[in-house]
């Protein structure tokens, strides 16, 4: 696999082992307590977050396909299109507000919602095998934030690592019993 590729499953699996370090130790007090009214728990800062990986992951598998019946072949070097330089932190210039289909809808258990994660992302780090010897710049997809975006493939893989982060931050801002980063109503998301 390609160090870009490696490089993402190394973050995707760090994603993994933040989100059960942080949501592990929490009862379900601490799993549903929200800063403020309309921001989110840490368990919907997860949810959302399981939310976008069912979005991206036939986006996702529909390139690749697409890569593999056109036989658009290479092993990188990966490049970021203009979207992929905006959108992957520090900082991030591009965000989009979360759509509804993105906001979580009710606390689901916290076992759930961690087995769904590991699962989700055991699934985005198969992708990068299936992706690995793909020209991932000519490959490209629309976001499933926001129509009018497209990018490509490679930018694709990098933003969803990213947008944990955010989210993982967020969560663990929660914890420390700051305020979230975001209010529901005005939330920005990546693209």
């Amino acid at each position: 696999m390609a160090p870009e590729l490696t490089r993402i499953e190394t973050e995707l699996t760090e994603a993994r082992r933040r989100a059960h370090a942080l949501a592990d130790p929490l009862d379900q007090e601490g799993w549903a307590r929200r800063p403020a009214p309309g921001e989110w728990s840490v368990g919907e800062c997860l949810i959302h977050l399981n939310l976008t990986s069912r979005a991206f992951l036939p986006l996702i598998r529909d390139a690749i396909t697409r890569g593999r019946e056109q036989r658009l072949l290479g092993n990188g070097p990966y490049r970021r299109d203009f979207v992929g330089w905006h959108v992957i932190e520090p900082p991030v210039r591009l965000r989009t507000k979360t759509t509804a289909p993105f906001v979580p809808r009710d606390l689901e258990p916290k076992a759930s919602v961690l087995d769904a994660f590991d699962r989700l992302q055991g699934e985005l780090i198969g992708c990068l095998g299936e992706a690995s010897g793909l020209d991932l710049g000519r490959l490209r997809i629309v976001s499933p934030f926001d129509t009018r975006i497209k990018y490509n493939l490679y930018s694709c893989l990098r933003i969803i690592p990213a947008h944990q982060r955010l989210h993982l931050a967020q969560a663990e801002e929660v914890i420390r019993g700051g305020s979230g980063i975001h209010g529901r109503g005005s939330r920005p998301d990546v693209a």
